[in-house]
């Protein structure tokens, strides 16, 4: 689905600080987020990536900047226009978080049960819908995270944070740990849920292939400040040395041609 380069944007960082104990992490961070694009937020190891995307969905306390959120600065709104925001996006966090207690069914059900007023039979059956649109079988349901291999409970994570209907939807890793055939497998899966959901995606992510088949934009952020903003074409057209080392070394033969 083509992206319009002058949609506007349903997030917009600036001047994004975080601290973590004595250090700080994230030192004036900047960036949007447009309508219905999958952006790829990358860096070096330790740069803040994860950092980043925790603050923004408030996990994290950040020391400055602004994050605005659906055309509304979050850091303005009370308690109850929080809420009702945060409602709006969907996290999946790398190692899945789910509920070790809960079976997967239960996982999926449990954003619903804190937030929307549904019967458990409705909330039930939309919990097997959102698993079926993730591609996990029926059986799924009832087993629990320990049961799942890492690519079910990374697809249990996803049903979880589409329960509530995201237009927003917040990725941490998602192909980490996967072999290559899952990993291009859940890319597509990510594609397809944007474009059949109207989706926007912002994903934290290390691997070259998933931003060369599932990202419209990419963010590279070195040292807790923006780097570059732009296509993967620009990306690797860029002369900085660790974006030339990143998309011109050794494992970004995938992107030749």
């Amino acid at each position: 689905m083509p992206v319009d380069a002058n949609a506007e944007p349903v997030l917009s960082v600036r001047d994004l600080v975080v601290d973590i104990g004595p250090r700080t992490v994230i030192n004036g961070m900047g960036f949007d987020l447009k309508r219905g694009e999958i952006l790829g937020l990358i860096g070096p190891s330790g740069s803040g990536k994860s950092v980043t995307m925790r603050a923004i969905v408030r996990l994290i306390p950040h020391r400055g900047g602004t994050i605005t959120v659906l055309g509304r600065d979050y850091g303005t709104l009370d308690a109850r226009e929080r809420v009702q925001t945060q409602r709006r996006w969907g996290v999946m966090f790398q190692q899945g978080a789910l509920f070790s207690s809960l079976t997967v069914l239960e996982n999926v059900e449990f954003p619903m049960r804190e937030h929307l007023n549904l019967s458990p039979t409705l909330r039930r059956e939309i919990a097997r819908v959102k698993l079926d649109l993730v591609g996990l079988p029926a059986r799924a349901a009832a087993l629990y995270p320990s049961e799942l291999s890492g690519g079910m409970i990374k697809r249990a994570a996803l049903a979880r944070a589409l329960a509530l209907d995201p237009q927003i939807l917040f990725l941490d890793e998602p192909t980490a740990g996967l072999d290559p055939i899952g990993a291009g497998n859940f890319d597509e899966l990510i594609v397809t849920l944007r474009d059949t959901l109207d989706l926007t995606v912002l994903m934290v992510t290390h691997d070259l292939d998933s931003l060369a088949t599932a990202c419209d934009r990419i963010v590279a952020l070195a040292d807790g400040k923006l780097l570059l903003a732009g296509t993967m074409a620009e990306m690797r057209a860029s002369t900085h040395p660790w974006l030339r080392e990143y998309f011109h070394g050794p494992r970004a033969h995938s992107l030749e041609g």
